[in-house]
């Protein structure tokens, strides 16, 4: 029996029952995420920059602005997502944030590679904490039949970073040098850090599921559980896929556009930031409101909706990245770029309903790990290795990245056929995990 004596006794009024409270905490998470999501990809945005006072290669700025972030963030989900599980969340997330923070800060001080380095390896061991204890934390401030439509507003957070860290970021950097960038977005996050441990409760786990337990399963239990829930695998691999399309594609849009139309970063950030603030955090707002109907608390509709989106998505990004008419490219874009963040918050509320209680974060940390695998690790560095192939065999810069760029669009379609397939399975998978059948729930009383 594991000694979990550092999860706090729920006391009256519950979080969950006081409807203040969880909604305060909700925007809080929003605010955890945005930090993570803006002191990620903000280095895109500052990609060519950082890459020509470095002199470096496509691969090699991958490698340090992607790769080495995600490596540390993918390896320390697991023992951190773990304590999670077991400890107070509340406190982990409240570390996590303070110091992801520090070492945003910390890229801005660097002045050599491996400096710069370092600090990346810093943030992503920080950030490692941040997601899969939200996702965790609000599972218990909501119920099974509000968490898809609470964790679509939680990634809201995608969204607002993803805006800092292209249109804000962008315009900072122009007018004041990329590392002041890295200054401005850290030292406000150590603030917000400390704000959450004083502010946010540790609810009691799974008070708001019937399947409760006090013992938490082993590393061991936890993965064999999740291979027999059929649908959250599929689910997750679907996820992981969206990323590696979606976010992969986004990850080189700025130095696309830098390169192919002669923008600067600043340009290429405002170029593209209200696409990510205003088309994401809409096209956020329209999948929470639709999740929280009532004929969507069958979780087949959702993955069914998820899988439609994904596809016709992936086909206009065929078209973006073959196009030579901005005016085009700006227009497939505003469809492109909000749906990358309609998944988000229906993947992290479908897989906290397919995971018992003491699970949720461990089943966060898997999905990370695929997820940033593929959109942190291989497609940053696969893009970056096929750009300097093709121009080893003489296409230009902004030619050889186009072409690389366009690898990644085909597995959008292995996506959309992941939602489906999982449909087959994700009601009984859903009862099991918490105990409550959606179709009964969704039945008129």
């Amino acid at each position: 029996m594991v000694d979990n004596k550092n999860d706090a006794p729920a006391t009256e009024p519950t979080p969950g029952s006081s409807g203040w409270v969880r909604w305060y905490v909700l925007l809080v998470m929003v605010g955890v995420y945005s930090l993570s999501i803006a002191d990620r990809y903000v280095i895109s945005t500052l990609l060519e920059p950082i890459r020509l006072e470095l002199q470096l290669t496509d691969s090699g700025i991958a490698f340090l602005t992607g790769t080495a972030l995600a490596l540390f963030y993918v390896l320390f989900g697991f023992p951190l997502s773990w304590l999670i599980d077991r400890y107070s969340r509340r406190n982990i997330i409240a570390i996590s944030v303070i110091v992801w923070s520090a070492m945003t800060a910390a890229t801005g001080m660097a002045h050599s590679y491996w400096q710069l380095l370092m600090a990346r390896i810093g943030v992503g061991v920080g950030e490692a904490g941040g997601t899969p204890g939200a996702s965790s934390i609000l599972s218990d401030y909501f119920p099974a039949a509000q968490r898809p439509m609470a964790l679509t507003v939680f990634a809201l957070g995608a969204s607002i970073g993803a805006w800092v860290g292209a249109d804000v970021a962008g315009q900072l950097a122009d007018v004041y040098g990329w590392r002041h960038v890295f200054l401005w977005l850290g030292i406000p996050g150590v603030l917000f850090g400390l704000l959450i441990f004083l502010t946010v409760r540790e609810p009691k786990r799974g008070q708001l599921d019937l399947n409760q337990t006090e013992q938490s399963p082993s590393f061991g239990a936890t993965f064999k559980y999740l291979m027999q829930q059929r649908s959250a695998v599929h689910v997750m691999l679907g996820s992981a896929l969206t990323a590696l399309w979606g976010w992969g594609l986004v990850w080189w849009t700025p130095t696309f556009l830098v390169r192919n139309f002669g923008m600067t970063a600043g340009e290429a950030g405002v170029f593209t930031g209200p696409m990510h603030l205003w088309g994401g955090s809409l096209a956020t707002l329209f999948t929470a409101w639709l999740v929280a109907q009532r004929s969507m608390i069958d979780p087949r509709r959702v993955v069914w909706l998820m899988g439609a989106v994904i596809g016709v998505a992936t086909v206009v990004s065929y078209f973006i990245y073959t196009s030579n008419s901005l005016d085009s490219i700006e227009i497939l874009l505003w469809i492109f770029i909000p749906s990358i963040y309609f998944y988000i918050g229906p993947c992290f509320g479908l897989l906290n309903n397919l995971a018992e209680p003491r699970m949720r974060a461990m089943f966060c940390a898997f999905t990370l790990f695929v997820a940033n695998v593929g959109n942190l690790i291989i497609a940053p560095q696969l893009v970056g290795l096929l750009s300097d192939h093709y121009a080893a065999g003489g296409m230009d810069h902004a030619q050889s990245l186009r072409a690389a760029m366009l690898w990644l669009v085909p597995t959008g379609l292995w996506a959309t056929f992941h939602y489906f397939w999982s449909a087959r399975q994700i009601v009984a998978d859903q009862t099991r995990a918490t105990g409550i059948n959606p179709i009964a729930e969704a039945r008129p009383s």
